[in-house]
């Protein structure tokens, strides 16, 4: 068997409980946990590959409920804790190429005192980049040092994102008395939209990284604990920070809504006024411009420029009445 698969689908790490680690094949797979202080990582991504899919199901000896919870098609963020090991599902944002922001991806974990499982429908650069250190020498020693170390890179990239999502309504609150209405209002609803789907996802992750610290385990150390503790005030944080983000896009959209009324008002006025000054003087001609015997002046020469004359002087003296009255 080769040590790594070569569609990238299944790939296996083991650990000698002292920094370092090495790529294993399905032959030390099968052969089962190491004994001692160290401890295997199975990594498997999109089960429908064949050897992953029948390791899981038929030689993995994890509970069947627990294989239906790691291979479910969509959950939030949880953790379970059982008597011989920890179940753990955390989300994370993938920062690799052409990936959307509000994409996060599951990443469930079975942790057991020599053993680590992951499943994964999609890569993760915080995966990927977690592996790079391992191959540079920096392994984690323990399963406990494992998941706090992925739970903070996970936590790392939802900051680079969400920094840059609050700076983007920042730079909304500036442009709400400025920009075309049209053209903010698709960004101020795609603003909001996603920081209501990573909100989604965030909060509960929180609660499974503060439980998973709970674990009464030896492989889960104080500093551990601490960590996943630091991760989760992290979470909570950027769901404060999110909550923040809806609100002010919320805002921002009712400003939106203020503006285009106030337009809507001043247009309004001004075809009002417009009609004030011109009604009158329509009246006046549509009189004067029958065709009927007995019009005042129709055989005067200067019939047509007396006509034109009233008329402009009442149109004159209705604008500076409605200026007196503050509706020009």
């Amino acid at each position: 068997m080769p040590d790594y698969d070569s569609q990238g689908l299944v790939a296996a790490w083991i650990f000698d409980g002292a920094g370092s680690a090495r790529r294993i094949g399905w032959d030390e797979i099968h052969a089962g946990p190491p004994a001692g202080s160290g401890f295997q990582w199975i990594s498997l991504q999109q089960l429908d590959h064949r050897h992953g899919q029948n390791w899981l199901s038929d030689e993995s000896r994890i509970d069947p409920s627990i294989v239906e919870s790691l291979t479910a098609a969509e959950t939030r963020p949880r953790c379970a804790l059982f008597d011989n090991g920890a179940f753990l599902n955390l989300r994370g944002i993938n920062l690799m190429p052409y990936s959307l922001p509000d994409e996060m991806h599951s990443i469930r974990f079975w942790v057991e005192p020599n053993r680590i499982v992951s499943v994964r429908k999609r890569a993760l650069s915080a995966v990927g980049d977690f592996e790079d250190a391992i191959q540079r020498g920096r392994a984690p020693r323990t399963p406990g040092e494992f998941v706090a170390d992925l739970s903070m890179r996970l936590v790392d990239r939802m900051d680079t994102v969400i920094t840059a999502l609050a700076e983007q309504a920042d730079e909304l609150e500036e442009l709400v008395l400025s920009a075309t209405l049209s053209n903010l209002s698709m960004k101020v609803s795609e603003v909001r939209r996603v920081a209501i789907i990573l909100r989604r996802y965030i909060a509960p992750q929180r609660e499974a990284l503060n439980h998973f610290s709970l674990e009464d385990a030896d492989w889960l150390t104080a500093r551990d604990r601490n960590r996943l503790r630091e991760a989760a005030d992290r979470v909570t944080r950027f769901a404060e920070e999110l909550d923040s983000v809806r609100d002010r896009a919320a805002v921002i959209y009712d400003q939106m809504v203020e503006r285009r009324a106030e337009q809507m008002n001043h247009s309004m006025l001004v075809l009002a006024a417009v009609t004030v000054v011109f009604a009158p003087m329509t009246l006046i001609t549509g009189l004067m411009g029958m065709n009927v015997e007995g019009i005042p002046g129709a055989a005067d020469p200067n019939g047509f420029w007396a006509v034109t004359l009233i008329a402009g002087m009442l149109g004159a003296g209705l604008v500076a009445l409605l200026r007196m009255i503050r509706w020009l």
